[in-house]
């Protein structure tokens, strides 16, 4: 299932795709009288099992009607699928060994969180903006993250699946004259509009194994980064384990997992994008996030 939030005739809503139509269910849900459901795609998370075993039943109760109840996905923006999580994207660092040694650093022992600021996520066609105020040097890092769906602290590696609600595609956008000159990692991935997510979240049964999936960037049309989520260092399992050791994680909590090597500031020369530049994250089984790189609006 890919679980979506978008705008429609300046209303809000959030619902799944099927066959290129999508399913605004929460209005779905009070016309047939099963619901109500949340107001929003991060409520119908946190809601957990009752508000799943709704959705399902009008997803169900849809299926034969996609073109009567279902909009067309074209008619639709679709929005970042959690438009504002309830903490900071929690991200690790240098989890791809060819990431980590492009940028000079040795294989990492354990895992190296940062968080990216949780205003500055946007979706699928949003706008990234160059700005030349903050930084001279905007890269790119296309990561697989996962949107938790049970919380809990204690998790064991071998059930942290069972806690996952889905996967989406992330771009951590970074101001590496920020992160590297200064070594100011929070304020080098926090830029405004630096956090592109989508264009969906895939349900964890569409995605049985998160370290099985091809991974790639594409900047104007020619591929820049291309490697598989088995390479990760550490998995999806021992990355929720390690944090859930030291705080709670909670649903709608976003944890991205990491970067591949061919990242803008490690090419020969140096890569870093500029207004007009067209960005595409992609992700096997999930989808492609796209971007457009755009000047400040002074």
């Amino acid at each position: 299932m890919r679980y979506v939030t978008f705008e429609r005739d300046g209303r809000r809503s959030w619902g799944v795709v099927l066959d290129d139509r999508v399913l605004d269910l929460p209005a779905l849900a009070a016309r047939v009288g099963r619901g109500p459901l949340p107001d929003d795609l991060l409520g119908f998370v946190q809601a957990g099992d009752e508000a799943a075993s709704t959705a399902r039943a009008v997803i169900e109760a849809s299926r034969s009607r996609l073109l009567e109840v279902g909009v067309p996905l074209a008619a639709v923006r679709l929005l970042a699928p959690i438009p504002r999580p309830p903490k900071n994207v929690i991200c690790i660092g240098l989890n791809y060994e060819d990431h980590a040694a492009e940028g000079g650093h040795p294989r990492p022992e354990a895992p190296v969180y940062f968080t990216k600021a949780a205003n500055n996520v946007i979706g699928p066609e949003a706008p990234v903006v160059a700005d030349h105020r903050v930084t001279q040097k905007l890269d790119w890092e296309v990561e697989l993250a996962v949107v938790v769906g049970r919380g809990g602290r204690f998790i064991p590696a071998e059930r942290a699946l069972d806690h996952v609600f889905g996967y989406t595609v992330l771009n951590d956008i970074s101001a590496r004259d920020l992160q590297r000159g200064r070594g100011q990692w929070f304020l080098g991935k926090s830029l405004a509009t630096g956090c592109p997510i989508g264009p969906w979240i895939v349900d964890k049964e569409e995605v049985p194994d998160p370290h099985a999936l091809e991974i790639a960037l594409r900047v104007n049309g020619v591929t820049k980064q291309h490697a598989n989520t088995r390479l990760m260092i550490f998995s999806v399992g021992y990355i929720i384990q390690d944090l859930s050791a030291v705080f709670p994680l909670e649903p709608g909590d976003i944890i991205a997992t990491g970067t591949p090597a061919g990242v803008g500031f490690a090419r020969k020369p140096p890569e870093f994008l500029q207004p007009g530049d067209l960005v595409e994250a992609e992700i096997e089984r999930i989808g492609v996030l796209r971007n457009p790189v755009v000047a400040p609006s002074e």
